[in-house]
């Protein structure tokens, strides 16, 4: 029998014996690993029902509304949550049995609290349709244990952020409790706690079965209607282009017969890329063995809650008497050739791998080190840049949906993401907001990027179990993207921040430079670590929940511009032309505001769904014609707009106006120009000054008034110079052809020298623009929110009567009052916030914060939130004015003041030079 402590003492000894890596692992091929043998702990699975060469276990139809292409928890989570939509003619083609390849071999943990809102309402979800929606529905138990879970904390900032997990439980009602280190021992009498600074305890978490889960599902769905063949491969996907040249899916090829369709969903797992290929889409994930060992029986284990220690990057799952050991380590091993032919095998586990886990396991639960070793299971799981699946439609081809990458979470994120994808295939949009695990996240220069994809992929995987950070940014897959000025700001100190593969400027370190380095693996694959790395130093000193140390550089660089001037690189925006006969009309429909007054003006607008949610804000000036093919001044037939949208979400704005284009037929196009054109803002009170002397052009109120754009000469250089602010301040953007943006940059800092310009990043953009009240998309602004509820009803041209998308949705919901609505609030006291806090109003919980920032300006901390009322009333400004708030931030709860209009210049005077 192997025993868990003979794994770590053979580790020892031949590390200090081998003299290279092969005898190394000859050390471990006599040791513990060929003791054990390689089988999952489940009762039942569906390996022993595999196939063997038979054929379909269904006659295939002619034709279907949808073909769902894997049968692991997301296929069948898919096609389940599609028949119980309305959806009866959908098929689901599985190449083997039900749960082959990565799904039977899952530990099935469920998790309820996570860092981010609409995770926790998905696992809410799975929750529901595994322990009773399932059930009741068809009378079988899905195998689900609610046994709870145990989050172990061996520090500071880790309770800190299970604090800040426990305040966002209270939003959603998921009892959650911070336990003592001897609390924790009475609960996990087996547990070590001599080192723990406390836990978080969710009574209510627990296991699902694989085989049980997905059995059941597919029951309901052929109850439904739906149809599930197994043993049937797919061997191709047939694209036709449309009359207007659009790509879309039109068929399923396999050995046994072809199927019609207009949709395709890919939730083939580690083999989705395959899948992708067939139809010319990318599917950016990699596939890497994922392992964790079965104990003998444990005496005392029994009912124990699941445990998670992040800190020792390992996690405890209840199996019965016994326990699974598994984790997350720094050196995962690539499936580096796919075999489409795996189905219900398993890898050999590498010990030398997964030694660090079981020192973990040891550490937290002592009896491990006599207890055996029963089975290993190491399997293929996939996983992806940033550890968040991969969903929606494919910008490449219409009606190829994605529903793959779980990143070893398919089954706990299965049911609301099966629930999410069901309804974006039938209404094409999801009913939550999925912008975090939507393909059109990622620029489309990277999901092809095989570098970019395997060290991203490696650093989520590496750093899974590490504290979320508010400031942290990845070290891998970096310098991807660079705009003209890059070089020049680094010189001066510049640190970047990574943003849709673009390098954005961050803050500006004044101890000099810190560039980033090629990617090092962390040491790992023989790769030589970095020795002193300052950019990486720099990321590490604000890893906290406290005011960060660098808190003051910020503070400088905000007040600078609210008292002078500064200047923001803002080059990685999108920057598109919406141009041709029918542009007009494109863009009366795609925005919410009127753009289309005349040229010279520019317009801050909205783009909704057609249930009236926000899909972006962005600034659309109308342009004339140009006389020559030019990044400035394109020429074109027809109408002209210049959009600039928000860079880290222009792939989600090209595909939104894409989409609609295609669907309207509309006799126009999109052309992008962000990597032609660089953006430089000038902001602060001396902007009109500094920048009098650099521009050939009158400057004052009457001839360039606030909103309004103009082609001028900037340091001999043709510029489109904006009349705009991102930061509450009168100010300039200055959008410039790349080979110029060096040049005018220099003269705006030479003219700016004696007035004391500065350099500025995004967190001071992230400050200032909090304190002024302008909304950010993604934060602020989510595809589930809209304009009414957000406060931007004045972007809305509902006073005339022009349609536009949405605008139904909004005059049904104008009519009946919005219930919910974002309020800004500020607490005296000062103590960081950063989004996830929970709102209280007068003693019930009424919403949480969506983001927050500390303002300079009127030296307090910022939050904005939505709030509901609990009667399910409207939510007036009455009903904000009249609540009496408190924010809750770790447990802990501050008084906080509700504002119906922006703390800092709340009559918006700066923006148009009156100070």
């Amino acid at each position: 029998m192997a025993y868990l402590s003979s794994v770590v003492r053979r580790a020892a000894s031949c590390q200090m014996s081998a003299s290279g890596r092969n005898s190394h692992l000859r050390c471990f091929s006599s040791g513990a690993g060929q003791t054990a043998e390689k089988s999952v702990p489940y009762h039942k699975t569906l390996k022993e029902e595999s196939p063997q060469g038979k054929g379909p276990t269904r006659p295939l139809p002619k034709s279907a509304d949808v073909v769902v292409v894997g049968g692991g928890s997301l296929g069948c989570q898919t096609i389940y949550h599609l028949a119980r939509m309305g959806v009866s003619n959908a098929v689901l083609l599985e190449r083997d049995r039900l749960t082959s390849g990565t799904t039977w071999h899952t530990a099935g943990l469920l998790w309820q609290l996570r860092p981010s809102d609409v995770e926790v309402e998905l696992l809410a979800h799975t929750r529901n349709v595994v322990s009773k929606d399932l059930e009741e529905e068809t009378g079988l138990h899905t195998g689900w244990i609610q046994n709870g879970g145990l989050f172990i904390a061996s520090n500071k900032q880790r309770l800190d952020e299970y604090k800040r997990l426990m305040s966002l439980g209270k939003v959603y009602g998921i009892e959650s409790y911070v336990l003592s280190p001897a609390e924790t021992k009475d609960l996990y009498p087996l547990m070590n706690v001599d080192d723990l600074y406390g836990t978080l305890y969710v009574p209510k978490d627990g296991t699902m079965d694989p085989a049980g889960t997905c059995t059941t599902l597919t029951r309901a769905a052929t109850a439904r209607g739906a149809l599930v063949i197994e043993n049937c491969p797919v061997t191709g996907i047939q694209v036709r282009a449309d009359d207007l040249g659009v790509q879309r899916v039109a068929a399923v090829e396999t050995n046994y017969g072809i199927i019609q369709t207009p949709c395709v969903v890919n939730c083939a797992g580690v083999w989705a890329r395959a899948l992708g290929q067939m139809a010319g889409v990318n599917v950016p994930l990699v596939a890497m063995h994922h392992a964790y060992v079965v104990t003998e029986r444990i005496e005392g284990i029994q009912n124990m809650p699941n445990v998670r220690d992040h800190d020792a990057s390992v996690y405890l799952r209840l199996q019965g008497d016994a326990l699974s050991v598994g984790g997350y380590e720094s050196n995962p091993i690539f499936w580096e050739e796919v075999s489409e032919k795996f189905a219900f095998g398993l890898f050999d586990l590498d010990w030398d791998v997964f030694m660090q886990h079981i020192e973990g396991a040891i550490n937290r639960v002592p009896v491990l080190e006599k207890t055996g070793i029963k089975s290993t299971v190491c399997g293929p799981e996939s996983f992806t840049a940033d550890h968040k699946p991969l969903m929606g439609e494919a910008p490449e081809v219409r009606g190829f949906f994605l529903g793959c990458g779980f990143n070893s979470a398919g089954m706990m994120l299965g049911g609301g993401c099966g629930k999410e994808l069901a309804h974006w295939i039938i209404h094409g949009r999801p009913e939550k907001d999925m912008y975090g695990y939507d393909i059109r996240r990622f620029h489309r220069s990277l999901t092809a990027n095989n570098r970019w994809i395997r060290e991203r992929s490696h650093e989520s995987y590496a750093k899974n179990y590490s504290v979320v950070f508010p400031y942290d940014e990845p070290l891998a897959g970096r310098n991807m993207r660079r705009d003209p000025l890059h070089e020049e700001l680094l010189q001066q100190g510049c640190v970047y921040q990574e943003r849709h593969g673009w390098e954005r400027p961050g803050w500006f370190n004044p101890r000099g430079t810190a560039p980033i380095l090629d990617y090092d693996y962390y040491g790992a694959y023989h790769q030589k670590p970095h020795g002193s790395y300052l950019y990486n130093q720099l990321l590490g000193d604000e890893y906290t929940f406290d005011f960060p140390p660098h808190h003051n550089i910020i503070k400088n660089e905000c007040l600078t511009c609210r008292n002078v001037l500064a200047v923001f690189d803002m080059s990685y925006f999108g920057k598109f032309y919406l141009v041709g006969p029918e542009a007009r009309k494109a863009a009366d429909w795609l925005f919410t505001a009127d753009v289309s007054k005349s040229p010279g003006l520019t317009v801050y607008t909205c783009m909704l769904n057609k249930h009236g949610g926000i899909e972006s804000d962005l600034t659309v000036s109308q342009i004339s014609p140009g006389t020559q093919v030019s990044s400035l001044t394109p020429a074109f037939e027809g109408d002209g707009y210049y959009l600039a949208v928000g860079g880290a979400v222009a792939q989600h704005n090209w595909s939104h106006i894409t989409t609609v284009l295609q669907d309207m037929r509309l006799q126009c196009k999109l052309v992008d120009c962000s990597e032609e054109l660089g953006m430089i803002s000038i902001q602060g009170p001396a902007s009109r000054m500094v920048l009098q002397e650099v521009l050939d052009t009158d400057l004052s109120n009457e001839a360039f008034p606030f909103s309004s754009h103009k082609l001028v000469k900037a340091a001999g250089c043709t510029v489109r110079a904006m009349r705009l602010s991102f930061v509450g301040e009168m100010g300039w953007e200055l959008h410039v052809p790349k080979q110029d943006c060096v040049r005018v940059y220099r003269a705006v800092m030479k003219a700016g020298a004696g007035h004391g310009i500065t350099n500025a990043g995004y967190r001071a953009i992230d400050s200032l623009s909090i304190e002024k009240g302008y909304r950010h998309w993604h934060a602020d602004l989510r595809p589930d929110d809209t304009p009414l509820e957000a406060g931007l009803a004045f972007t809305c041209k509902l006073k005339s009567s022009i349609p536009f998308l949405g605008r139904e949705a909004l005059e049904t919901q104008q009519a009946s009052g919005v219930r919910r609505r974002l309020v800004c609030f500020t607490i005296d006291e000062k103590v960081p916030m950063f989004g996830l806090e929970a709102i209280w109003r007068n003693g019930k919980v009424v919403g949480h914060i969506r983001r927050a920032d500390f303002g300079f300006a009127i030296n307090k901390t910022i939050a904005y939130g939505y709030i509901r009322n609990p009667d399910g009333g409207p939510v007036s400004l009455e009903f904000v004015k009249s609540g009496e708030y408190m924010l809750e931030r770790m447990g802990a709860t501050y008084p906080a003041t509700a504002h119906t209009k922006s703390p800092f210049d709340p009559e918006n005077k700066r923006v148009k030079g009156i100070y």
